[in-house]
């Protein structure tokens, strides 16, 4: 967990520089559902990191795929072990930019936000509508985005096509504060 806070305020100095309004979010929840007539899958992270670049609209979101969890130990097991891989690809990330962000509006503004998503090592370009109720000092960002299997190598064993759906649906909640130095 500190490794990842370093990662997030290395890189956000990096990519922010110094005259930004960076807000951090902490402990944002992410879930994902996949829906089959045979078997439903639903999973829920609350682990999942994020910096604003208020000023810019810059944006970087991290995921911790282990931070996946699920109704039944199993399907968690095979997530992690045959699907996502995640000893070798440990997180999920996104680096974009919120379009037309207006850090002075008070109240719920829907943005579009544009970048890249990496998963499992594929980086692919994505953009996808976001609410964002800004609260003057804090503010949070919930949206979706489907993710399609095919996209990004993640390889389904025959047999177990009917259980899992080709298009996962990925829904996010973040709540920022400003980050303090």
């Amino acid at each position: 967990m500190e490794r990842i806070l370093l990662f997030f305020l290395l890189i956000s100095s990096v990519c922010f520089g110094q005259n930004g309004e960076q807000y951090f979010a902490r402990q944002g929840q992410m879930t994902f559902f996949s829906y089959t007539s045979v078997e439903n899958i639903k999973a829920q992270n609350d682990q999942v990191q994020s910096v604003v670049d208020t000023n810019t609209g810059e944006i970087i979101v991290s995921i911790l795929i282990k931070a996946f969890k699920f109704e039944k130990s199993l399907m968690e097991e095979h997530f992690n072990e045959s699907y996502m891989e995640s000893d070798l690809f440990p997180k999920a990330t996104f680096q974009g930019n919120i379009i037309d962000f207006d850090p002075s509006t008070l109240g719920i503004q829907t943005r579009i936000i544009k970048g890249d998503f990496t998963l499992r090592g594929v980086t692919k370009p994505v953009d996808f509508k976001v609410n964002i109720n800004n609260l003057g000092d804090t503010f949070s960002l919930e949206g979706d985005i489907e993710v399609l299997v095919k996209d990004y190598n993640i390889k389904i064993p025959a047999l177990l096509s009917p259980n899992i759906a080709n298009a996962i649906q990925v829904k996010f909640n973040l709540e920022y504060k400003p980050y303090e130095k």
